[in-house]
């Protein structure tokens, strides 16, 4: 059947699951603009007031679903103010689809009226980027940029659609996606030295990060940190991964993070480090970060193994799948004497905000937006001090629950987040955490 390049987008669209676009019309894009509302009883166009807040939109909307976020944008300026929003879902690893508009084919190059050489600007903070210049390449473009986005460690993806590309007639075939199964190549010698070593520690510590929320390896974790009796810390992106509350979560680790989460790590004999970056925040003197530890890293990008702390283990693959594979070949643990002292000094040295407070203190603040409005609440920040107190007293029992900027820093990212995450929550309480110098980054939202 033939249809034209922007029947063609929501065709496929709809195909990879989208329900929900977050954009802002231009002149590059009103070919899109004019089938998605042809298409509107089945993909929902949320309008913002500015691209960089669809941007974090979309973001949000992919932390708190785990789907992926989609966001439109014209051509030119249009393009361009999407910039801050897919340089923040690079760093964070969030998979992002971005459509943006530009000028007819035969413009291209020529400096024409809002015409930017965007996958040029994109190239650094984005997973690929692509410019469709043959309407009949469409749609397997898009197909493959879905793809991209959510394989390997997940990350953003533009893809660029001249208009006469978008108004163009082609043949439409339909595709049902299939579902690509992960397959973790894992050295099994390699596995068993791990498991061997966690097996024989006698200070070990895990070290989660927004990996194992990527990998929907919550529950395996949680299982083998119960099983070998593991205490644990997280990266700000680990957030929720283990409850609020459980003896096992020490909290967050590095600058930021908790002296008995600190003091763990650094006397640790084995630090078993999954789905987390050895960032400054979290290594914050790299040289004598875990001094002590065999370290083991277990990710997804290789890229990651020994870029700033050396390790001694590394096994890459998706998380999920290495811990299936792990779990069985972990003893389970008798020996609680590790998590003991750890508790001993915790409740010693560790400042304990009081439950009780009725000033205005950060705890108490967020304390009370939990007491009101429930645990089961997505909370999402704006980045400065705000964002350490929300993290530091989060009480999130759940991973998706806790949306921030981590590795950006992004001021102004939290209310657009918020909007995402509401819209892809339907009766679920989104709460905005922001500063005021966040808040003014992108208050035109309201």
């Amino acid at each position: 059947m033939q249809k034209n390049g922007s029947e063609i987008i929501m065709e496929v669209l709809l195909e990879q699951g989208v329900d929900t676009i977050f954009g802002y019309p231009g002149g590059a894009v009103l070919n899109i603009y004019d089938a998605l509302y042809s298409y509107g009883d089945r993909i929902r166009h949320i309008l913002t007031a500015h691209e960089q807040g669809a941007s974090h939109a979309a973001d949000g909307y992919a932390r708190a679903t785990g789907k992926t976020g989609v966001v439109l944008a014209t051509s030119g300026p249009g393009a361009t103010n999407l910039v801050t929003g897919l340089a923040t879902a690079f760093m964070d690893s969030i998979p992002v689809v971005a459509i943006t508009g530009n000028v007819s084919t035969d413009l291209l190059g020529k400096d024409s009226f809002q015409e930017v050489f965007i996958t040029g600007i994109t190239m650094p903070i984005t997973k690929h980027n692509f410019v469709v210049r043959d309407v009949t390449k469409l749609a397997d473009t898009l197909r493959f940029a879905f793809e991209i986005a959510n394989s390997g460690r997940p990350g953003p993806v533009l893809v660029d659609i001249p208009k006469d590309v978008s108004a163009a007639l082609c043949d439409y075939e339909p595709k049902v996606p299939l579902k690509k199964e992960k397959t973790a190549h894992v050295d099994e010698e390699q596995l068993k030295a791990i498991a061997d070593l966690l097996n024989h520690s006698k200070r070990p510590v895990m070290l989660y990060g927004g990996g194992v929320v990527a990998s929907n390896a919550s529950a395996s974790v949680m299982q083998l940190i119960k099983k070998a009796k593991i205490p644990s810390c997280h990266t700000i992106m680990g957030t929720g991964v283990l409850p609020y509350g459980d003896p096992y979560n020490l909290g967050i680790i590095g600058m930021h993070g908790s002296v008995s989460a600190s003091r763990a790590v650094q006397q640790a004999d084995v630090l078993l480090a999954v789905g987390a970056r050895f960032s400054d925040r979290v290594a914050t003197n790299a040289g004598k970060f875990a001094k002590d530890a065999e370290i083991i890293h277990i990710d997804i990008d290789p890229a990651e193994i020994n870029k700033n702390v050396p390790i001694h283990y590394s096994l890459i693959g998706d998380v999920k799948e290495v811990f299936e594979k792990l779990l069985p070949m972990i003893d389970e643990r008798q020996d609680e004497s590790w998590l003991e002292e750890i508790h001993s000094f915790r409740s010693e040295n560790e400042y304990r905000p009081d439950e009780n407070c009725k000033e205005l203190k950060p705890h108490r603040i967020i304390r009370d937006i939990y007491n009101i409005f429930g645990k089961d609440i997505v909370m999402a920040t704006d980045v400065g001090q705000h964002q350490m107190w929300a993290a530091q007293y989060s009480r999130a029992e759940e991973p998706r629950n806790f949306l921030t900027s981590g590795g950006l820093g992004t001021m102004g990212y939290g209310y657009g987040a918020a909007i995402g995450a509401a819209c892809g929550r339907a009766g679920t309480k989104v709460v905005h955490v922001t500063g005021d110098g966040s808040f003014h980054m992108n208050l035109n939202e309201l």
